[in-house]
């Protein structure tokens, strides 16, 4: 373990986050994974061949994944933060960089650098700030934390694209929890009002009002179809980040009033499509309109999934 160089990095975590990084980095770097889906059927098989596509080292526990890296990065979700870092703490060492990439409030992060602190690691928060499946390790990240100045010179010497912003824990996170209030709370509104709009028959001239309002956002374009389709593919999770927010919101005194409403919009998509055994791919043509068309029809679960078609972008 080097803090002047990264030479191996473990990736706790392997969802969407933790899979894009390990392929990104596997070309130039060593990389060991785990993933708490390792440790079961049927989904262990689905983990050792993600792995092995992504070139990367697949681990049975913790500690076979932390041991001898320079970074570990923390990418599992919002609930599991905490509890990660404390079952990790047993195994990360000085000289070690943990990185924690979670969505979660700037007490979570806090809580998550005092939990780390007995173990000598360098513990840095990360804001992961614009989705990171189009633009993968290139992704915008702001780091806080009393190293982040000498750790974001690491981290981008490995192709990372992060900015030190604070010495202090929880600024970063911060920025992303109330910048989530907007952008969620977007997506929220829009699938609130366009579906209601659909019902109405009114969609058309709601979206063209909307686009004389706001002629730059896209409005009669690819707008509708991308605010849905985040929500439709990442509502779960999307969800529970809002949540986040919403403690962050309390933490300083403010009433949670949109956080919580755009929470339960989000996982009310989710809800209903789960319901008619609706599902949405990454990388797939979508509709919003189709979509809002297949739950308005109510449930059929003895049917097959939905296919959502359309040219729109995504």
């Amino acid at each position: 373990m080097s803090r002047n160089a990264i030479r191996r990095v473990a990736i706790i975590g392997f969802g969407e986050f933790g899979g894009i990084f390990g392929r990104d980095l596997a070309p130039d770097l060593p990389v060991s994974v785990f993933d708490i889906l390792l440790g079961a059927e049927p989904s262990r098989a689905a983990m050792l061949a993600k792995a092995k596509n992504a070139n990367v080292r697949a681990c049975d526990n913790l500690d076979e994944a932390i041991r001898g890296a320079d970074l570990v990065i923390s990418a599992v979700t919002c609930s599991a933060a905490a509890d990660v870092a404390r079952n990790s703490a047993p195994y990360v060492r000085g000289g070690q960089v943990y990185l924690d990439i979670n969505s979660v409030s700037p007490d979570t992060k806090r809580e998550i650098a005092r939990i780390l602190e007995p173990s000598n690691a360098t513990f840095v928060e990360a804001a992961v700030m614009a989705p990171v499946s189009p633009q993968r390790l290139k992704v915008p990240m702001l780091l806080g934390g009393a190293e982040a100045e000498p750790v974001a010179a690491l981290l981008r010497s490995i192709g990372m694209n992060v900015t030190p912003i604070s010495e202090r824990i929880g600024v970063a996170s911060a920025v992303k929890m109330c910048r989530s209030v907007i952008i969620k709370g977007i997506e929220a509104l829009a699938v609130e009002s366009l579906f209601a709009a659909r019902r109405c028959g009114a969609e058309t001239e709601v979206l063209a009002s909307l686009a004389a309002t706001y002629p730059h956002m896209g409005w009669d374009g690819p707008l509708p179809d991308y605010l849905i389709s985040r929500v439709a593919e990442h509502g779960r999770r999307r969800a529970a980040e809002m949540g986040e927010a919403a403690e962050t919101l309390r933490n300083i005194g403010l009433e949670p009033l949109t956080a919580l409403a755009t929470a339960e919009r989000q996982d009310w998509l989710v809800q209903e499509m789960a319901e008619r055994r609706i599902s949405v791919h990454p990388g797939e043509p979508f509709s919003w309109k189709q979509l809002a068309d297949a739950i308005e029809k109510g449930p059929f679960a003895e049917e097959k999934p939905v296919t959502l078609e359309s040219k729109g972008q995504k």
